[in-house]
């Protein structure tokens, strides 16, 4: 059980984990899917297919043509070779309601896409497992920090000192904790989703591709790994940029409250992209928070960079608060239990 109010941020690194699309390859499946110019030649993906008949479908509820959608589609692609992420992009056209509209789509596609092709399957595969097999990925450790020693008299508050900040465009995390949670205390995985939903506190600054059936909200809802989801348009307009989401006070409010209520903050899979950092330490309140950071591959220079970013954003002095390890996202839970559950 997580003792100390802890928050932790998931970037695209850990997704690598279960087999999900980090950053710049989601965006290189965008860049492949939105090759229009191949559409009426013999060298065409089954995505590129998809998307163009999906586009004649949803153009009308765009207030859009056809083509307008097309050229959206082909800015985006332009601007890949300059970018590293989708969410830039969306940034930077915030003022073309055709490129936001066709980025947002292909975001919700292929993160569905990416859910129905993903080791973390709708259900487990045996009556022994989890959905994910297997210990060695951050939903498993995590999720077995979450549960560790709470009676099932308390079951409730095993989510207390708990608040995460994904940056992830799937659902992962609200997918995998109910089978911990049933399987921890031997509830019904109804009772489960119910718990998680009542007391999981979890913020996506970029939003998430549709609501799980269990959480409520259909018209906004896909199941896990919906490819063929007819409620896209209503999915892509639950997605936001950077600007968007400045302009929302309440959800400025919410980011701020789960930002400062963690006395320790553990970064997985986080690249510190400056657009991110921004939105996260700017609604940062609380003073000379623990912090626990993942950074795989990353040089020394690299790493430097990143420790005065930091120390520049948070005001900490004391660089014993500031633990930076090379190592996967399951390590750093596996590898910190014991402290993380202090």
């Amino acid at each position: 059980m997580i003792r100390t109010d802890t928050t932790l941020i998931i970037g695209a690194g850990a997704n690598r984990e279960i087999e999900m699309p980090d950053g710049p390859e989601l965006l290189n499946k965008i860049a492949s899917g939105y090759e229009f110019e191949r559409l009426n030649s013999e060298v065409k993906s089954r995505d590129l297919v998809n998307l163009a008949h999906l586009f004649e479908r949803v153009a009308p509820e765009f207030g859009m043509t056809y083509d307008q959608l097309v050229d959206g589609a082909k800015a985006i692609r332009d601007a890949t070779l300059v970018s590293t992420n989708i969410d830039a992009i969306l940034e930077q056209y915030g003022h073309d309601p055709a490129v936001q509209a066709a980025g947002k789509l292909a975001i919700v596609y292929y993160t569905l896409q990416a859910e129905s092709k993903s080791t973390l399957a709708v259900e487990p595969r045996g009556p022994d497992e989890l959905p994910l097999r297997g210990s060695e990925n951050w939903l498993f450790q995590l999720g077995q920090l979450i549960v560790k020693g709470v009676p099932r008299a308390k079951a409730e508050e095993c989510f207390e000192k708990l608040s995460i900040v994904c940056f992830n465009y799937d659902r992962a995390i609200e997918h995998y904790l109910p089978w911990v949670v049933q399987r921890a205390f031997g509830m019904s995985l109804e009772e489960a989703q119910e718990l998680v939903a009542g007391r999981l506190r979890i913020v996506h600054p970029y939003g998430v591709a549709g609501r799980l059936p269990w959480q409520g909200d259909e018209e906004n809802g896909a199941v896990w790994g919906d490819v063929d989801a007819q409620n896209i348009v209503a999915l892509s307009r639950r997605i936001f940029t950077a600007s968007q989401r400045e302009k929302s006070r309440q959800f400025r409010s919410y980011l701020r409250s789960e930002m400062s209520r963690g006395k320790r903050l553990g970064f997985l899979g986080f690249g510190f992209d400056p657009m991110n950092v921004a939105m996260l330490f700017d609604e940062l309140e609380h003073d000379n928070p623990d912090m626990l950071i993942t950074l795989q591959n990353i040089g020394e220079v690299e790493q430097k960079a990143i420790l005065r970013l930091i120390h520049r954003l948070t005001g900490i002095t004391d660089d014993g608060l500031i633990t930076l390890e090379n190592m996967k996202a399951f390590e750093l839970l596996r590898d910190y239990a014991r402290f993380l559950e202090s």
